[in-house]
């Protein structure tokens, strides 16, 4: 009686196993392929001979490693010899043989490396030892299965996703939609994984669509629909007239083909679209990269909204070697060695679970759950190590996808997750049955992850997942910012925070923290979230984490400070994350993860406290502030015209406005806004505050501009412009500086180490895209334009897109000033400061954008740059800083020192008892 072919995979791994470290021809080539057919259930006897002696085309005898008569003939060489000249060898055999003798196939093998080859189709075939379990089927022809042509598929890439986009795409079309298309396109996915990774036949699916169902595709539906059926159906309970390639299929379970979907339509397109999938060799996609695979499915604008970014797997790991896997490694290795810890430990390991509130596809559920099966395969290796046999390998086995639970807003994502956890378990049960040699295949079907359907910030996780049995939560929650929220995603935030004070200004990927930390109360759960770095920057922090530390004793754990994201898919956006580790219980073992710049790798650094700036200091918020905490000149934002452009004027405009009314060159003065300051250009605007009376009266273009502005403020539906309407000729708001200043542009690009500054004399109109400092000295200047205030820059302001966004309340306000400087260090920071602007001056034709753009910097002006930073510091302190984060511990603990009157932690924001 023939072999079940899942029979033949188990024998193929025993086989791989025990002759993995064969090597001699001589020796071991005659047990080699005696065992080789045993794999398919064949006898020496009907094999035939071994060193069957023929006559060589120089009249000289050969011998044939093993010729099975019509059939196969197989050379062996020792591991490691020429396989190339093997085979010429082999073909030089074939001429000393008879017509019926001849042999449909050469095998040559050097005990690791396969090559197959099909002498009737030209074809070749190679593979190693190890994965004879995958190329089983090659070998039907000698169980006397009518031969089978095996295509070659493309290797696996995007390339899937588009193609299955595709398909989706004319489902779409002919109006089959939302949660059918949705459960139909998933059962696909996993027939064509299946076919292709040993849980069904090779090309099983491919051949019952080319060989049961019309090319037009008309009858495509109805077979699938059949297929469906009969994969939900026990073998023992299906028709026993059934078609026999039909009934091939082994019985699925999971709940995966459970439900009865309507039957779609077809046509020969859409047909072969399906069959384009089933060429893709899908042994070859990670589960881990669904999500990045099938982003390109989901529609762009949904995407956008729902701030779906698939994380890669380097950024996944970032979160979970830190929050568990290093110290799950760290314990086996220290018991590895003790048989009877050992299960112990496997059992802790096994009654772990998971929840990602945000779980997409499920990436991190994915990885994470892979990085853990690997760790039970170094457990059981441990424990059987020494040759301790292992009857039945699926006993050992005690890690299941039902550790894994998951919510997701979106119903396709949430259904791809679920096949993602069946498909990664099924490869680690193949590589666990590869360690032990026997084939374990988890069919049906009896467990599965828990991903549920639903909006995180709206249902109950205790539904998903009860808190006594969580071990952590880990996710990256949607990327949406405050400014771009839906209204009824910011009523959410808004709602989760218990309506407090300010956190309408909140991101969207605040409200899972939040929830989280409710969750967690009174728990050991561990949380990591990968985030955009504006939760821990800027008006954002205080408000976020003084609920998470005051109100529900949040401890940071461990972060990543920020690093620019990176991921799989198409269109990567340009984000900056962090990723932040926390409990509700304190822990000695706290880490940062510092990165030199952006695009560096991380280097950890133990520390005492992790603060919401992801800084080693204490718990201190930073919040907006009217005066600066240090004795300094106060800064104001500039001018805002509200005049809908009457006042203002480009350098040709001037020229024209003056050609005509020569008068009104008088009134005009330079207006100094932050583009046109960055990137040198001019521009102008009337400035009539002191105005003669007469003098406008006899400017008919001037007081034609004037009306517009009064009549363009009436108009207002704003009641404060309107009353400007009575004040046509001023600015709407006027800032203007009496005296010489420093100004800010409050806008600038985040790849200039430094935010660029100028001086200003009082007849240049600042902007109100700019900040200015009245009075502001050459000292003053030099601190603002160092590395160390670049350094509280980058933690404290805001960011439009990733740009920084200078704010006066949070980072000029709190910013601390060297502590009581000498004069000589205030004439070494003036001095440096000033071949800062000498340095500037050599180069008159190009504006601050190019001269402080890394890549175009002048070496002089880097220089003169480095002395001032250089200078700045040792009015700090005489040693040197380190890094980035050493910086800002100084900085906490100066900005504590100088605020330590006023406060040293800030008390909860009180709540509003109506709703808004």
């Amino acid at each position: 009686m023939a072999l079940s072919w899942n029979e033949i995979k188990d024998r193929a791994l025993k086989f791989s196993k025990e002759w993995a470290e064969t090597s001699n021809e001589d020796a071991d080539a005659k047990p080699f392929l005696v065992e080789f057919f045993n794999v398919f259930g064949i006898t020496r006897k009907r094999v035939s001979t071994f060193e069957h002696r023929v006559k060589k085309l120089d009249d000289k005898d050969g011998y044939i490693d093993l010729l099975w008569k019509g059939t196969i003939l197989i050379e062996m060489k020792s591991r490691g010899k020429n396989l190339d000249k093997a085979y010429q060898q082999a073909i030089d055999y074939t001429h000393g043989l008879k017509e019926h003798e001849l042999p449909k196939y050469i095998l040559i093998c050097d005990f690791e490396n396969f090559r197959l080859y099909d002498l009737e189709e030209n074809k070749t075939i190679a593979f190693k030892l190890d994965d004879l379990v995958n190329n089983v089927q090659h070998f039907g022809y000698l169980l006397g299965y009518q031969k089978k042509v095996y295509e070659e598929q493309d290797p696996a890439n995007i390339k899937a996703a588009d193609l299955m986009g595709k398909l989706h795409d004319r489902l779409e079309e002919i109006g089959y939609t939302g949660h059918s298309l949705e459960v139909y396109l998933v059962r696909i996915l996993f027939l064509l994984f299946a076919e292709d990774t040993t849980i069904f036949n090779k090309q099983q699916f491919q051949e019952y669509i080319e060989q049961r169902t019309n090319v037009d595709g008309s009858d495509l539906a109805a077979k699938l629909h059949e297929l469906f059926q009969v994969l939900n159906t026990p073998k023992e309970n299906r028709y026993k007239n059934q078609d026999e390639q039909l009934a091939d299929f082994p019985y699925v379970n999971g709940k995966l083909f459970l439900e009865s979907l309507p039957t779609a339509s077809f046509d020969s397109k859409m047909r072969q679209a399906l069959l384009n999938c089933c060429y893709i060799d899908w042994s070859k996609i990670s589960p881990a990269i669904f999500g990045s695979m099938f982003q390109s499915v989901m529609n762009p604008k949904e995407r956008r909204n729902l701030g779906a970014h698939y994380t890669s797997e380097t950024n996944i790991l970032k979160l979970i070697k830190p929050l568990f896997l290093d110290e799950l490694w760290k314990e086996f290795e220290g018991i590895k060695d003790n048989k009877n810890k050992l299960p112990e430990f496997h059992k802790k390991l096994s009654t772990l679970k998971f929840l990602d509130p945000a779980c997409g596809c499920g990436n991190f559920l994915v990885i994470t759950y892979r990085e853990l099966r690997l760790l039970e395969l170094a457990i059981l290796r441990a424990t059987y190590k020494g040759g301790q046999q292992v009857i039945d390998v699926s006993s050992i086995i005690w890690l299941d996808v039902d550790m894994m639970s998951g919510l997701e807003y979106e119903e396709f994502p949430a259904r791809i997750a679920e096949v993602a956890m069946w498909l990664i378990d099924h490869q680690m049960n193949m590589l666990i049955s590869h360690e032990f040699g026997q084939y374990f295949a988890r069919l049906p079907l009896k467990k599965s992850a828990k991903i549920v359907h639903g909006d995180a910030l709206e249902f109950d996780w205790e539904e998903v997942i009860s808190k006594d049995e969580l071990s952590y939560i880990i996710g990256n929650p949607p990327f949406i910012g405050s400014k771009i929220m839906k209204q009824n995603q910011r009523n959410q935030i808004v709602k989760e925070f218990d309506y407090a004070d300010g956190t309408g200004v909140l991101d969207y990927v605040t409200g899972w923290y939040i929830k989280a930390a409710k969750y967690i109360q009174n728990t050991k759960i561990k949380v990591a979230f990968v985030s955009t770095n504006s939760i821990v920057q800027g008006e954002q922090t205080s408000i976020l984490w003084g609920q998470m530390l005051n109100k529900y004793n949040i401890k940071i754990h461990f972060a990543h400070r920020t690093f620019k994201w990176s991921n799989e898919a198409k269109g990567n956006a340009a984000v900056y994350c962090v990723i932040v580790g926390f409990a509700n219980y304190d822990t000695s073992n706290k880490s940062i993860f510092e990165y030199e710049d952006i695009k560096s790798e991380a280097h950890e650094i133990k520390a005492k406290n992790i603060n919401p700036y992801l800084v080693d200091a204490k718990d201190i918020f930073v919040g907006k502030r009217r005066k600066p905490i240090c004795n300094i000149p106060e800064i104001s934002f500039g001018s805002m015209p509200n005049d809908g452009g009457n006042f203002l004027f480009t350098d040709v405009e001037k020229n024209a406005f003056i050609e005509q009314e020569p008068k009104a060159e008088k009134f005009f003065r330079p207006l100094i806004s932050a583009h046109e300051f960055l990137n040198g250009h001019k521009r102008w605007c009337l400035w009539l505050k002191s105005a003669n009376p007469t003098d406008l009266k006899e400017t008919k273009l001037v007081t034609e501009r004037v009306e517009n502005v009064r009549k363009l403020r009436e108009k207002s539906t704003r009641q404060a412009t309107q009353k400007l309407a009575a004040f046509p000729t001023l600015f709407g708001e006027d800032r203007q500086p009496k005296s010489d200043y420093v100004l800010i542009p409050r806008h600038s690009s985040e790849n200039r180490k430094y935010i660029p500054l100028g001086f200003f004399v009082e007849n240049s109109i600042a902007s109100d895209s700019c900040l200015f400092i009245e009075g502001a000295k050459l000292y003053h200047f030099g601190v603002l334009m160092s590395s160390i205030h670049m350094v509280w820059v980058k933690n404290m302001c805001g960011r439009i897109k990733s740009d920084y966004r200078y704010s006066n309340e949070l980072v000029y306000n709190n910013y601390p000033f060297p502590e009581n400087p000498s004069d000589k260090q205030i004439n070494s920071i003036e001095t440096a400061a000033q071949k800062v602007l000498d340095a500037r001056l050599q180069f008159p034709n190009s504006s601050l954008a190019v001269l402080y753009d890394p890549l175009t910097m002048p070496p002089v002006l880097v220089k003169a740059h480095n002395d001032l930073d250089k200078a700045v510091d040792l009015a700090y302190r005489p040693q040197a800083f380190t890094s980035e984060a050493n910086r800002m511990v100084f900085l906490f603990e100066l900005y504590e020192k100088y605020t330590a009157d006023l406060f040293t932690k800030e008390k909860p924001k009180k709540t509003k008892k109506s709703t808004p």
